[in-house]
């Protein structure tokens, strides 16, 4: 008689979110395609050199891996396949001079990590052409080869808690899931809404005045749960403290063991010796997905899966954690002109001028004990959660490009930790959200309160006094898009369909995300403003030009020109159906018919 296998331990799911803003024709250097050559260099072909090297060993990954689909048009863009191998073959050039003048001046171990990095560039160029120049046909493979799971992400990475219409925010899905399909070939079973942020359906007030002074009246908003289930879409994540702070809500459709337990309120501290494992509290609440309540229909729910606050913290933080080792890559200290960087951390308070040399060596060596480390937290974390008929589950999300980019050394620890727990043999295994979703269905929902995983964990980052006057203009876009949209006479003719489907894009770039959040941060704060400025100006136009159409006047050669150059600078979504953006139109039928 076959007995049954046992049940895991507990599960480990990895997400990566993949996702750079549309730099396409928008600059070069030091901000614009600057920033995609070095997160494909850095990290996308990195993440595939992982994903080869597990499937050739047979060790699992399963990591949920989302290309955000801004970051999928520029991937594919005819402008970076031409101007990618180039920046390539630039490194290996400046590793090569720099190798000149270090074995010149005598410093032999410079020369040798110049040496180094003609050999990384080298291999990411080989790597590159060796995917027929299609990073993103690179990590499909590997989703059919059930390594990984890809997730889909908002059309332009727009904040959905703050954005102004409901259409918006269906829009902004829809046309991600579009892009996906187009893409993969196939729909995705989830999504990693920009910044993890999350609202509810109720009541809403502008939290701005227009730009002209007017204010317009608050109405009854879906929830961003709904906008999800009428794509088809089963699952999405959302900081710790959505969670801890929720509402129990005893499911309809049956409750397991523990379906009435309280959430703990409390968590334990974060542990800030990232060498030293401590025990971790009964944190029940936050190792199981939840049906995420609210006025929606309920036959296609949406799951939420909560980060894990410590191991979080020991990836991300580059003063606790990992990152912060003082034998790993300087992020910050490069030699130009070439760029390459030769020095180590060294310590949180040395000085760029006393940095010490890098030692790849000594670096792969911390790997392996931060990887070993990671382990012991998760099956730590795992073991101190409360007994349920379900496995416990450890959802561990992050920004992609921490982990090869910011973080040197962070995809070869990726690699170390899927090796590690396979070694281990400690009855955790690695899953996707999918998979455990498939096996183990929740039983249990939660109502959730609005916020992120940005500072402060509400919408500070992205509403505030230096960004609100983004805000001032998007509002009036959306409501002007929805308007256009709703009617019937923008199919008028080949010339007002165009106008149209420009416009959609101009506001959809114009609702990317990362604008407020350079400016917040101040990482690029004269750029972002550029770029918001030049679509929100693109956007004026394309208005204009349609209300000129609707007047009954033509279009003068001018005006001919320069839509075609913003149709040309600004082409994402080739497909686009600016239909998404019509009042009432929200139903996916495909999407939701495919669901179990």
């Amino acid at each position: 008689m076959t007995q049954a296998a046992p049940s895991p331990a507990g599960f480990l799911t990895i997400t990566l979110h993949a996702h750079l803003p549309w730099v396409i024709n928008h600059g070069t250097w030091p901000h614009g395609m600057e920033w995609l050559h070095e997160a494909a260099a850095e990290t996308y072909l990195p993440l595939l050199r992982v994903l080869t090297n597990l499937e050739r060993d047979g060790i699992p990954a399963q990591f949920n891996i989302n290309l955000s689909p801004v970051l999928l048009e520029q991937l594919t863009h005819p402008l970076f396949l031409a101007e990618f191998p180039r920046y390539l073959n630039r490194k290996i050039v400046a590793a090569r001079e720099d190798e000149l003048t270090f074995t010149n001046a005598g410093e032999a171990h410079y020369a040798e990590t110049a040496r180094f990095w003609h050999r990384v560039y080298t291999s990411a160029l080989d790597e590159f052409n060796s995917y027929n120049q299609d990073i993103p046909r690179a990590f499909a493979r590997f989703q059919r080869s059930g390594l990984i799971d890809l997730i889909t992400g908002a059309a332009t990475h727009g904040y959905l808690p703050l954005l102004g219409t409901d259409e918006s925010v269906r829009a902004q899905i829809r046309t991600a899931v579009q892009s996906h399909i187009r893409h993969f070939g196939q729909p995705p079973d989830g999504i990693w809404i920009p910044e993890c942020g999350y609202r509810p359906a109720g009541f809403w007030n502008y939290p701005v005045a227009n730009a002209d002074g007017t204010t317009d009246a608050g109405f009854e908003r879906i929830g961003i749960e709904q906008a999800l289930a009428e794509s088809g879409l089963k699952f999405f994540f959302v900081d710790t403290h959505l969670v801890e702070d929720s509402n129990r809500i005893v499911s309809p459709y049956g409750t397991g063991p523990g379906g009435n337990r309280p959430l703990n309120r409390q968590p334990e501290p974060l542990n800030d010796e990232p060498t030293k494992p401590r025990p971790h509290g009964p944190h029940r609440s936050l190792y199981q997905p939840y049906e995420v309540d609210g006025p929606y229909d309920k036959r296609f729910p949406t799951s939420v899966f909560p980060r894990d606050p410590r191991t979080g913290l020991q990836v991300w933080s580059s003063d606790t954690g990992y990152p912060g080792d003082s034998n790993y890559l300087d992020f910050h200290k490069k030699r130009y002109p070439g760029g390459h960087r030769y020095w180590q951390v060294s310590g949180s308070r040395i000085d760029m001028a006393d940095k010490l040399p890098y030692w790849p060596q000594q670096a792969a060596e911390r790997v392996k004990v931060h990887a070993a480390h990671f382990v012991e937290l998760v099956q730590d974390a795992l073991e101190a959660s409360s007994i349920s008929a379900n496995p416990p589950i450890l959802c561990a999300p992050f920004d992609a490009e921490l982990f090869g980019h910011w973080w040197f050394e962070g995809a070869l620890w990726l690699e170390a930790v899927c090796r590690a727990l396979h070694a281990a043999n400690n009855g955790i295994q690695l899953t996707t959200c999918s998979s455990y979703l498939k096996q183990y269905p929740g039983t249990n929902s939660i109502a959730m309160n609005e916020g992120s995983w940005g500072a402060g964990g509400l919408n500070q980052v992205w509403m505030n006094h230096e960004t609100s006057w983004t805000w001032t203009h998007i509002y009036p876009a959306e409501r002007f898009t929805r308007e256009v949209c709703t009617s019937t006479a923008w199919q008028d003719s080949e010339i007002t369909v165009r106008v149209v489907k420009q416009l959609c894009r101009e506001l959809l770039l114009l609702e990317a995300s990362d604008w407020q959040f350079l400016i917040t941060t101040g990482a690029a704060r004269d750029y972002a403003e550029l770029r918001f400025n030049t679509h929100r100006e693109q956007f004026q136009a394309l208005k204009e030009l349609y209300q000129n159409l609707q007047a009954g006047l033509t279009l003068t050669p001018y005006d001919l020109a320069q839509l075609a150059a913003t149709e040309l600078r600004d082409n994402i979504f080739p497909d686009i159906d600016p239909g998404f953006w019509a009042e009432g139109a929200h139903d996916l039928p495909p999407a939701i018919a495919r669901r179990p």
